[in-house]
């Protein structure tokens, strides 16, 4: 069956976004083409059959119940303008370990995943994936598929689910893009095709390069070979544009989101705001917002001396907070909170990091290491916790310090708290000490005016986060369309891959 009978049968069409490389921009091509597209007046929703990240967003299943998807799916579905869901990442490992991960299975969790169980495992993810990318091409005019690292991964092949056995398994062309930025673009997008077998090649009628900086005419004879010697089109080229940020998702910067005036004092003096750097942290997102306000300055940091003169100091979530614990100590990181409180200074701590503040932290459901495993806490709060098996998804909202706030909670911990401490946000605040199970409390504009005007003496700046994450959406849905050709794409992905794609070799004499 040809891709494009296989596409009308089931009603929608789709398109794969693969990379040459690792972050190679398979995220924000995917989310330009679902603003683009949606800009067009088409019904588009993303897809990634497996995210690997801690960085993760509760939203509502089709059931009504709260689920957990990847970050990036959900940012990306704003970009669609379409209503965030698990089928848009039905399978998202949270790494726990270097050899194993939680299993979120269509939003609900689904055990661990360990490296030497991984091809018993993959067979029932690959199913239930492909399922969901079936059920949303029933729904949607146009599935925009972003690819994990890269199709190439010849020793993964055959087990593959989401690059070219997602291609082959829905019968969708892929497009692949290259980082012109880390050199070698043309023998990558070459080799990337060269590698495949003949059927998975003649499912890639072209390429798309990213982050081009200078002068497009010293590109265009590149450009014009590579189409001669692989017989597939370029889409276009994208340049690197330092305004175009998404939310965090593999990578630890913020200082690439504020503009020239963002990055000033403006009236007030430039607060330091520190994030420890924990090794296993997760939705390190709740400091996005943080990033975008004019006079302060975010870092993140791994030593004492890193938090020496910060004037606040945000303690993440963790996706192993016993093991994060440890390294806190270890490091003497415990003793540095403790002296930055004792002067006076503010400290926050979300989901993971407000359970290190507490009294203990025990395992008693083994969600993170042996079971019964614990360690006493930091003693800052006055809390214990308990990891359970049951997992807490919810989207609380409330008031704290006089104003409305909103967040999302994504843990196994269950907290019991004291009498000594007064209640905040799903947590406890002692004194300048501020605890709580929400992320994403600092995304709502009211809230984090009142929080850095209660800790930092600031007053409120007018920074609207939602409205700048808008902002960037509509500057890459506007690059992609000046720059690729749109139009090509989304017949592409409505029509399918054209035949007699060339076959390059190697791959394609396998």
């Amino acid at each position: 069956m040809s891709g494009t009978r296989a596409q009308k049968d089931r009603g929608g069409g789709g398109l794969l976004v693969a990379g040459a490389t690792s972050d190679a921009g398979k995220s924000v091509l995917t989310t330009g083409l679902c603003r683009a597209f949606a800009r067009r007046g088409v019904k588009v929703a993303p897809y990634k059959a497996q995210n690997m990240s801690n960085n993760s967003m509760v939203c509502h299943g089709q059931d009504g119940r709260p689920a957990e998807m990847g970050r990036a799916q959900w940012v990306q579905a704003l970009a669609a303008e379409a209503t965030p869901e698990p089928a848009m990442n039905p399978v998202l490992l949270k790494p726990g370990t270097d050899r194993r991960s939680h299993a979120v299975l269509m939003g609900h969790p689904a055990g661990d995943l360990s490296s030497t169980g991984w091809e018993q495992g993959r067979r029932h993810l690959a199913k239930a994936a492909h399922a969901a990318f079936d059920d949303l091409v029933s729904r949607y005019d146009v599935v925009v598929a972003e690819g994990a690292g890269s199709p190439a991964e010849i020793n993964l092949r055959a087990g593959d689910y989401v690059n070219m056995g997602l291609a082959r398994h829905a019968g969708i062309p892929a497009v692949v893009v290259g980082d012109i930025d880390r050199g070698g673009v043309f023998a990558a997008l070459y080799g990337t095709v060269g590698l495949l077998e003949a059927a998975d090649q003649a499912l890639i009628p072209g390429f798309v390069v990213n982050k081009f900086r200078g002068d497009p005419g010293l590109l265009r004879p590149g450009l014009a070979d590579l189409e001669r010697l692989t017989g597939r089109r370029v889409y276009g080229t994208l340049p690197w544009d330092p305004e175009v940020w998404l939310d965090s998702e593999d990578a630890l910067d913020l200082t690439a989101r504020r503009s020239g005036d963002e990055a000033e004092g403006g009236a007030g003096p430039v607060r330091r705001v520190a994030v420890v750097r924990l090794p296993r942290i997760s939705n390190f997102t709740d400091a996005d917002a943080l990033g975008l306000e004019p006079g302060i300055d975010v870092v993140f940091a791994s030593s004492p001396q890193d938090l020496s003169d910060a004037d606040l100091v945000v303690l993440p979530g963790s996706r192993s907070t016993l093991a994060d614990l440890a390294w806190l100590r270890s490091r003497g990181l415990d003793r540095a909170l403790h002296e930055h409180v004792r002067r006076g200074r503010p400290l926050l701590g979300v989901c993971g990091g407000f359970q290190m503040l507490g009294r203990s932290i025990a395992d008693t459901g083994g969600v993170e290491a042996e079971p019964g495993a614990r360690a006493e806490g930091l003693g800052l709060l006055d809390v214990c916790t308990d990891f359970t098996a049951d997992k807490t998804l919810r989207l609380p909202s409330g008031t704290a310090l006089g104003a409305p706030a909103h967040g999302y909670e994504i843990h196994h911990g269950r907290i019991t708290v004291g009498n000594g401490d007064e209640e905040f946000l799903g947590g406890v605040r002692s004194g300048n000490v501020y605890g709580t199970m929400w992320h994403g409390s600092l995304e709502g504009n009211a809230f984090r005016a009142a929080f850095l005007g209660r800790t930092l003496g600031r007053e409120p700046s007018g920074t609207d986060f939602p409205a700048a994450r808008e902002q960037r959406l509509d500057l890459l849905g506007e690059l992609v369309e000046r720059h690729l050709d749109v139009g090509a794409l989304l017949d592409l992905a409505r029509s399918g891959a054209p035949g007699g794609m060339p076959v390059l070799a190697p791959g394609g004499d396998r």
